[in-house]
């Protein structure tokens, strides 16, 4: 996966609120576009690395993270 500016930031900002809140609603317009700027596979491939899951609302005006115990119980097996 190309990682694209900003990304870095996000995702330690994304794994730091759903360490203590069970999910995130990401709405700032310079957030929700670097998420924009990548395809609907490699968003959820990145979620999926991070044991998240990812929702993309109608209109586009958020996108939520939770986190997924289902990917979570996978990597603890491995």
């Amino acid at each position: 996966m190309e990682k694209t500016d900003g990304l870095a930031g996000l995702t330690e900002k994304i794994a730091g609120r759903l360490a203590v809140k069970p999910e995130i609603f990401i709405i700032h317009p310079a957030e929700l576009r670097i998420l924009r700027l990548m395809p609907d596979r490699e968003l959820r491939a990145f979620a999926a690395e991070n044991g998240w899951r990812v929702v993309r609302r109608l209109g586009g005006r958020q996108i939520e993270f939770y986190n997924d115990a289902s990917t979570r119980a996978v990597s603890i097996k491995a």
